[in-house]
């Protein structure tokens, strides 16, 4: 019986290859770079088509669903983040914690508006960082921790005053 090579090699490039379309959100973060040459907006445009699939997911499945596509994308975040993590670090076209983020801003919102502010809360402490505790210790984190980390506290903000508004409104 002839010995036949172990597939590792394949596993691991197609592990590889898997890490970065789940970290680019399946190719959204490479957009605006390939386009301008820079990354800068990926996270936002990530975003963007982050909330339009959460408001389809949400008018189908109400928060429940919002609830687990934010939990899906931390976690397929964070494995995605952690295998690149070491080579490229939190590189802009990593923007998987940016639809995470987005998912997370909306859980329970009901109402588009409200939903957009709170994704404009979770972009602008996303994007700012130290005007809001607790996003730059995120950030700080090792590895992937710190490149899903202050996504995760910046949703949780865009949360936090989504529900507010919905509240007084």
């Amino acid at each position: 019986m002839l010995n036949e090579p172990e597939p590792t090699r394949d596993r691991c490039l197609l592990s590889a290859v898997m890490a970065r379309v789940v970290a680019s959100f399946f190719g959204i973060g490479l957009i605006i770079g390939r386009w301008r040459g820079s990354d800068s907006g990926s996270g936002t445009l990530a975003g963007a088509v982050a909330l339009g699939i959460a408001v389809a997911v949400n008018a189908q499945w109400g928060w429940q669903g919002i609830l687990v596509g934010a939990i899906a994308l931390t976690l397929a975040g964070l494995w995605a983040s952690h295998r690149l993590a070491g080579e490229h670090g939190d590189a802009g076209w990593i923007v998987i914690d940016e639809a995470a983020g987005t998912f997370i801003a909306i859980v329970g919102l009901t109402t588009f508006p409200v939903m957009l502010a709170a994704f404009a809360v979770f972009r602008l402490a996303d994007i700012v960082k130290r005007g809001f505790p607790g996003v730059l210790r995120g950030e700080r984190l090792p590895g992937a921790f710190g490149i899903m980390g202050d996504d995760v506290v910046a949703g949780l903000y865009g949360l936090a005053v989504g529900h507010l508004i919905q509240a007084i409104i």
